[in-house]
């Protein structure tokens, strides 16, 4: 064995602080920090409403059908990151293609899909 000193847990003074509790000063974060998770791949949804159908409701649906949601025009849709409720917003046209958003953040706690 080495002459490294090596340490248990345990043996830390309890009042010492941890890095895992050091708190980084605003100004000192940047994207970069995030690299590492830069290629992590996410699904995202934006749920414009829900509804129930039974099998036979569904089997009868057909081109031009008109299903209606739960929610009424102009309500807020939620935005699902990894089936997790993380914003609400609205729906928008950008270059002929549909996009959201983001109006509102939801904060930890909230429900989930």
């Amino acid at each position: 064995m080495s002459d490294e000193t090596h340490l248990t847990l345990d043996e830390f003074a309890p009042e010492e602080t941890l890095a895992s509790e050091l708190q980084v000063e605003a100004d000192e974060k940047s994207a970069a920090d995030l690299a590492p998770v830069f290629d992590v791949p996410v699904n995202i949804s934006a749920v414009l409403g829900r509804a129930s159908l039974s099998v036979a409701q569904l089997l009868h649906l057909g081109q031009g059908s008109v299903l209606e949601l739960d929610r009424k025009v102009g309500e807020a849709i939620d935005i699902y990151v990894n089936n997790r409720l993380v914003a609400r917003g609205e729906v928008v046209i950008v270059d002929d293609r549909l996009g959201v958003t983001m109006t509102e953040i939801i904060k930890d706690g909230d429900t989930a899909l």
